[in-house]
């Protein structure tokens, strides 16, 4: 039984890379098969849908860990001034660490390609980063922030940290999300001192 959910996850997380580092359209089932060294069967066996389904699959992964994230820096901060700009600074850190090439979760490889190509991919985009801005929003609402501010501080934060991160890839050079962090930690404390 380990062998086989060992199989499946070989197969998300080699297609997750993928996907991340060279796109959905240029990614085949066939390379994912053969950098997973798992059996074509095995591929089918799991995901009978196909390339679609195993990209819903990796977009709830890489959900669930940047939730986690999320919490996790949140538990961990007063603010969500500290909080987002702690976030990002690891964030910063680890795409250093990974030479620029590794997986990063936060990245929404699917997000763009996925409004092209299809509703599914679309919508489970939506709902993931609907998500995050809830998490944020929520966090600035506790802090005395009105309702409007929240929300339009949370749109700002992704937005902001999504561009940071691809300047950052770009340019292998962390300085974009470093800078990103700092200004998003005082957009986030201008926003409660309003509440």
């Amino acid at each position: 039984m380990g062998e086989k959910s060992n199989a499946k996850e070989q197969i998300v997380n080699t297609a997750a890379r993928l996907f991340f580092s060279q796109g959905y359209h240029a990614t085949g089932l066939s390379q994912i098969i053969k950098e997973s060294d798992t059996p074509k069967g095995s591929l089918y066996h799991y995901f009978p849908e196909g390339k679609e389904e195993l990209a819903l699959v990796c977009i709830e992964k890489a959900n669930l860990h940047v939730m986690d994230k999320f919490r996790e820096t949140f538990s961990q901060n007063e603010t969500t001034g500290d909080a987002i700009y702690d976030f990002v600074y690891h964030m910063a850190i680890e795409t250093e660490q990974s030479g620029y090439t590794g997986f990063i979760p936060f990245s929404f490889w699917a997000s763009v390609e996925a409004s092209c190509i299809s509703d599914r991919l679309r919508h489970a985009c939506q709902e993931v980063f609907a998500g995050w801005q809830q998490i944020i929003a929520g966090q600035l609402l506790q802090e005395g922030a009105d309702e409007e501010a929240a929300e339009n501080a949370a749109i700002l934060t992704l937005s902001m940290m999504e561009g940071a991160l691809i300047i950052s890839l770009t340019n292998q050079n962390n300085k974009p999300l470093l800078t990103a962090a700092q200004y998003l930690s005082n957009v986030m404390k201008t926003v409660q001192r309003r509440g």
